[in-house]
């Protein structure tokens, strides 16, 4: 693997480039992160950020670089970074039978070197004043002073109770923690570790809102650079100070445009082409970035309209031209000589004419840029159902719906145009009561009541096909019918990548898999839509495209998610429930409201 490091107080990379045999990752790839700036990096599912971090971690130069980054991986470029560089990997490198105490103090290792350091150094400077003690004296203060050795033990406590393990006790063993408390700890020894860059990966997976704060106003003080990889809108607005979109957009669209039949008789697709070359940076947090890429999106539109438009004109000229020299009749015996005389300089000029236009209309067939991706928009519910007889009447209704140990509401009514969203912490019964909903879970007590010829369809967290050996194209057409699926294909969606269209579906990933049963619901819209923490498993881009299009849904649509910048930004109903029970205060009844309830 061809990639040197440099090592500096700052962080850099130059003409970073990642590559296996069937794909590139990202190529030519630059950007700088100077002590105290927070790079986000976000892209498409498979743009390559995750295996970026471990890049610029130096993962690559261990002897397990195989299994981190990819024995067929090839890389090139230079990464410039501090030495004291740590990664917050989303794989954890605990054992089973470590107790928390050690975890932690094992993090101190460097801190407590480091302040060892600064006593001999001290220690060889009061001995003797020479100009070599004094730097090494000055160059120990300033390590120790970069990694606060002074404030160890209260910063362990500070992180422990910030991210909400506090009270958990360092005696406990890895073991007999849940996943998101192993995943906090991991967190709370890495920023205990006090390196001089931070490197995070999906940091504020398990947390809530008080202990994603509490990182957010951490790494705003940090004082080194911070490049983290985040699928946490809202985080990503808060903490960062720029973003790296390693999706190129209209550059990678080009790049199919160009070489799309090329990769595609290699086995590609537009998937792989997502990341095909260098990343762009953005100044600023995420809101800033979506107003760019709309301004981005309105420019690319124009060009696509301005160019298909000349190439209408220049084969509608070139059609015209054509039928103009052979006046749509052969020359006659008596005028041929004539002809010669008299035609030959307007031929020659024609020609001229026209060589030059079907030169135009080449060149711009072979560059054009492709059709921007359409919004993602839902067909209209079909027609003929009772559901719909009267707007004003109710879709769906509990009375004293219980659910032994998981759920017990008094009473919820979803009408034709509900926009209702369901809150809690995990555990408190979201998930139960979209089941119960859509009717795969049964009630112990109470009663539920639905309108005839009402269609539920509920998008979970984990989507399960119950023919894993099918395709995405056949579950497709055995959903919609064969004569829908032709008048919808599911690839004029834009959710499943050509080559995986005739994939088993169970050999696809989690995130296609849910791209699969959400185009299902895209090409036939069911009355009540119910999504159960519907950016999971998303793309950014996907995701912000689902809220926007779930703002004009035409029918009922519950949403359980916590999903901070989903609920920011809702204007609708709200539900929030505790240990399966609504909080006083908060609404238990859809009503019909307006649709635009994602502001």
């Amino acid at each position: 693997m061809a990639v040197s490091v440099i090592h500096s107080h700052h962080l850099r990379v130059d003409g970073l480039s990642v590559s296996y045999p069937d794909r590139r990752v990202f190529s030519d790839l630059g950007f700088a992160v100077s002590p105290g700036q927070r790079l986000g990096l976000i892209g498409e599912n498979g743009a390559g950020k995750s295996t970026l971090l471990r890049l610029i971690a130096g993962e690559f130069e261990r002897a397990d670089a195989a299994a981190s980054v990819g024995s067929e991986a090839t890389t090139s470029g230079r990464i410039t970074r501090p030495r004291r560089t740590a990664l917050l990997a989303q794989e954890l490198p605990f054992g089973p039978d470590e107790r928390i105490g050690e975890v932690l103090e094992a993090a101190l290792v460097e801190v407590r070197a480091i302040e060892r350091e600064l006593d001999a150094a001290s220690a060889a400077l009061a001995s003797e004043s020479t100009a070599a003690s004094a730097a090494r004296y000055s160059a120990a203060l300033d390590a120790a002073e970069r990694a606060d050795v002074w404030s160890a033990e209260a910063r362990r406590d500070e992180l422990l109770d910030g991210l909400g393990v506090g009270s958990l006790g360092l005696d406990r063993r890895v073991d007999e923690l849940s996943g998101g408390q192993r995943s906090r700890f991991a967190l709370a020894a890495l920023l205990l570790s006090a390196p001089d860059a931070l490197l995070l990966d999906e940091p504020t997976n398990h947390l809530d809102d008080a202990a994603a704060a509490f990182l957010e106003d951490r790494l705003r003080t940090w004082r080194g650079p911070v490049v983290f990889a985040s699928h946490d809108r809202a985080f990503l607005d808060r903490a960062a100070t720029g973003l790296l979109d390693l999706d190129p957009g209209r550059t990678g669209a080009l790049a199919l445009a160009a070489g799309g039949s090329e990769r595609g008789a290699a086995g590609g697709s537009a998937d792989d082409l997502l990341a095909a070359s260098g990343g762009t940076v953005f100044g600023g947090g995420f809101s800033e970035f979506l107003a760019v890429k709309a301004d981005e999106r309105q420019r690319w539109l124009r060009q696509y309209d301005d160019e298909q438009e000349e190439l209408r004109r220049l084969r509608i000229g070139l059609a015209e031209t054509a039928r103009a020299v052979s006046h749509n009749a052969p020359i006659s015996d008596k005028n041929k000589m004539a002809f010669g005389r008299r035609g030959d300089r307007v031929e020659q000029q024609v020609s001229r004419r026209v060589r030059n236009a079907q030169l135009r209309l080449e060149t711009l067939e072979r560059e054009q840029v492709p059709r921007p991706p359409a919004p993602l928009v839902f067909a209209g519910i079909p027609s003929g159902s009772h559901a719909f007889d009267e707007e004003s009447g109710l879709l769906l209704q509990l009375s004293d719906a219980v659910v032994d140990g998981r759920l017990s509401l008094e009473a919820l009514r979803v009408a034709p145009l509900t926009r209702l969203l369901v809150t809690g912490a995990n555990g408190a019964g979201k998930s139960t009561l979209l089941g119960v909903l859509a009717g795969a879970q049964r009630v112990d007590g109470g009663i539920v009541h639905r309108r005839k010829g009402l269609r539920v369809q509920l998008l979970e967290q984990d989507v399960r096909f119950t023919d894993p050996g099918a395709s995405p194209r056949r579950l497709y057409e055995r959903a919609l019918g064969e004569r829908r699926a032709e008048q919808v294909p599911l690839g004029s969606l834009g959710l499943i990548a050509p080559r995986d269209e005739s994939r088993p579906v169970g050999a696809l990933s989690v995130g296609q898999q849910r791209r699969l049963a959400l185009a299902l619901v895209i090409a036939r819209p069911p009355h009540v839509f119910l999504l159960d923490e519907p950016t999971n498993h998303l793309s950014l881009a996907l995701a912000t495209d689902l809220e926007e299009a779930l703002g004009a849904y035409p029918g009922a649509v519950v949403i359980a998610s916590h999903d901070r910048w989903l609920r920011r930004r809702w204007s609708g109903e709200e539900l929030e429930l505790v240990a399966g029970r609504a909080v006083a205060g908060t609404a238990v009844a859809g009503s019909a409201v307006p649709a635009g309830a994602l502001q």
